[in-house]
């Protein structure tokens, strides 16, 4: 029994199916599939984007026929290896102070808790990027604490400040800029997710690992200068430990 469905999406992409729910298992097919893509270089195959629970790939039909890339993206799936998803582990830092934190309230009466809970909920998961979009370099992150999934806001804000961290069902996020959100705000970040002085623009990349960092107010004030550099990335190894 095949493990994915491999749908036509115009003329020039074709869309791998894996699933139909936000799972780490389901995450760990999509990225296995990109990664072995991204390794073979197949001629024709302009661009590869993992999502929650497919995959996107993007290519030129005149060097490429849909059928022989359909075919070769099945074969491929047939031993496809699903080992650990590996990828980059991040600690960002993040302020929980109600000043930056408008929800964080709503939050605990919500979910039954006092706001050091949450914040201490939140801040306690090593988070997975699922995938990135909806603004340049925003990851989707999960999952959530059970307790504090909730469905987005019934009044989304017509806008918000770069470095919010919102939550929404089992997700939670740092918007990389300004814009209009209908997610939870729990606090914000200092550092800058998209940054146009980076190569690929983006801090982080769908497989990489997330792990907050409380941040007192005071420290969030002595300049995004100096907060920026408590950013580090972090050997798996050693993450418990940080």
């Amino acid at each position: 029994m095949p493990i994915c469905k491999v749908l036509v999406a115009g003329d020039t992409a074709l869309v791998v199916d894996f699933g139909d729910r936000v799972d780490l298992q389901v995450s760990a097919k999509v990225l296995s599939l990109a990664r072995r893509l991204n390794e073979l270089r197949i001629v024709g195959v302009n661009e590869i984007v993992p999502t929650i629970r497919s995959l996107s790939i993007y290519y030129e039909p005149l060097n490429l026929s849909t059928v022989a890339l359909q075919e070769r993206v099945l074969e491929l799936t047939q031993d496809l290896q699903t080992s650990e998803i590996s990828g980059r582990t991040w600690q960002l830092p993040v302020c929980y102070d109600a000043a930056l934190a408008p929800d964080l309230s709503d939050v605990a009466d919500h979910s039954g808790l006092s706001q050091s809970q949450v914040i201490e909920l939140h801040s306690g998961v090593t988070y997975h990027v699922y995938m990135l979009g909806f603004l340049p370099g925003l990851a989707y992150l999960g999952d959530v604490p059970d307790e504090l999934a909730l469905p987005r806001r019934e009044n989304p804000r017509p806008r918000i400040p770069a470095g919010s961290v919102g939550i929404a069902a089992n997700m939670t996020c740092v918007y990389p800029m300004d814009t209009p959100c209908g997610w939870h705000l729990v606090g914000r970040s200092p550092v800058p997710l998209w940054d146009l002085s980076r190569e690929t623009g983006t801090l982080l990349a769908a497989g990489d690992k997330v792990k907050f960092k409380p941040l007192s107010l005071r420290e969030y004030e002595r300049g995004l200068s100096r907060a920026r550099s408590a950013v580090r990335q972090v050997h798996p190894a050693i993450e418990n430990a940080v």
